[in-house]
């Protein structure tokens, strides 16, 4: 058997460090991936190009994409769960399962990307000076669908047997691929946002062929065969009843981001590409927080399957602190370095103004967010993914699109627009907390 990090064993803190860097600097190549597009279009194409590539665009990709990525959390906590417990066949079995689904809903985000990606622009309000650029973008990115799911669902299933060191190699590699192509195809042929969505794909393609190599060469567990790729219905369904809620939960995120994104679009194009540059910005908190997600589901799930609850109470309070101190740290550095990280965007002083309003705005906010990215893991991780769903449904989702029609139309300026971010965290780390103590005392 391949070493893994002993995630059932040892010092907690240490374990939850040790897979936890990985995966942070896992995440944050896979935002350098998607930053340098920005930058690099940005720079050399110009601000409607920037507003093309992470305005509504970014919006439709990240609901469809987050989707899956929701369900393939489903696929994470069970095979977790059966590898805690030492279950080869079942694991094998939920391997190839998952990478089975990542390969079908590729196969039909290639085709809703392609024919409703110009309807969906148009109900967003899309601006007609980037609408064609955007829908080029959008349709060749949805082309390789597939090899981003895969790699995705493949990272998981590392992920979810303490592996979280290969995604990292795969992701630099693939990384260097993206920076090279854009180069290439941006300056070089002067392609533009088609050149940055066909070096993204292909990047995807290089790290989706790494993943499935490496799972195809391990004799652990969770190897990965091709002559074996199918769906096992009780798998499936149990992936589905776990990743099912999860997914929606995250495609109501991008729903409730899409109204916003729509009410952004009516204060210009100069705003969007300041939204864009800044979602760029805001990466660097989410990847981290995304890092200690992961590492308190997987650790969460693997001794949910060996039946160690006390190490998972522990585990909680191990994680909302150091994510609490890592978030503090994170926003202070945002905070007064913003206008220096604009700039690597974009030149234009009026971009920068509007950008770093918002970003001095909600920088100082995201420790609200901490609670809920750590006890929803846990919770999920335990095998509930309705309750999450609900309360993000409620608190997250239904408060956003209200702010949208009913607050943003009296006070029309960009700040209030994005003041429901801070008021829903604070919801739902008041709820989250709520329900992980009801929950913890069934677990005991």
């Amino acid at each position: 058997m391949e070493k893994i990090n002993k995630i059932t064993d040892g010092v907690i803190w240490k374990q939850i460090l040790i897979f936890f860097f990985p995966i942070l600097l896992g995440s944050f190549f896979q935002q350098l991936y998607n930053t340098v597009d920005a930058i690099i279009v940005g720079q050399y194409v110009g601000a409607n190009a920037l507003a093309a590539v992470g305005g509504s665009s970014a919006q439709i990709i990240n609901c469809l994409v987050g989707f899956f990525l929701g369900m393939s959390s489903g696929a994470s906590i069970i095979i977790s769960r059966y590898y805690g417990a030492k279950n080869r066949e079942m694991t094998s079995k939920a391997v190839h399962t998952a990478i089975a689904l990542a390969i079908a809903f590729g196969i039909l985000l290639m085709f809703l990307g392609y024919f409703f990606a110009p309807t969906a622009l148009k109900m967003m309000g899309e601006p007609i000076e980037i609408f064609t650029l955007s829908l080029d973008y959008i349709r060749i990115y949805f082309f390789g669908s597939v090899f981003s799911l895969t790699y995705n669902i493949g990272a998981s299933i590392l992920n979810a047997i303490g592996d979280s060191k290969k995604p990292l190699y795969f992701l630099i590699c693939s990384t260097f691929v993206n920076v090279v192509l854009d180069i290439l195809f941006v300056r070089g042929f002067n392609m533009g946002v088609q050149g940055v969505a066909i070096a993204t794909i292909t990047s995807q393609l290089c790290s989706a062929c790494l993943v499935l190599f490496s799972l195809s060469r391990t004799k652990d567990m969770h190897h990965f065969d091709f002559r074996k790729l199918r769906f096992d219905m009780d798998i499936l369904r149990k992936i589905v009843y776990i990743g099912f809620p999860a997914g929606v939960q995250s495609m109501m995120y991008s729903i409730s981001n899409i109204f916003i994104q729509t009410s952004i679009n009516s204060f210009g194009t100069t705003t969007i590409a300041a939204y864009t540059a800044y979602g760029k910005i805001d990466g660097l908190f989410w990847m981290m927080m995304n890092a200690f997600g992961i590492s308190a589901m997987t650790f969460a799930a693997q001794n949910f399957g060996a039946h160690k609850i006390d190490r998972v109470k522990k585990c909680v309070k191990t994680c909302l602190i150091m994510a609490s101190v890592a978030t503090i740290i994170m926003s202070g550095l945002l905070y007064f370095s913003a206008e220096s990280f604009y700039r690597l965007f974009t030149q234009s002083d009026e971009v920068i103004v509007i950008g770093l309003r918002m970003l001095r705005f909600l920088t100082p906010m995201y420790i609200t967010w901490v609670g809920i990215e750590i006890l929803s893991s846990v919770i999920r991780a335990s095998g509930d993914s309705l309750g999450p769903l609900i309360i993000s449904a409620i608190g997250i989702c239904l408060v956003r699109v209200l702010w949208v029609f009913f607050v943003v139309p009296n006070y029309h300026d960009i700040i209030v627009l994005i003041g429901c971010y801070p008021v829903t965290w604070v919801i739902c780390t008041i709820a989250f907390a709520i329900y992980y103590r009801r929950k913890q005392l069934k677990w005991y």
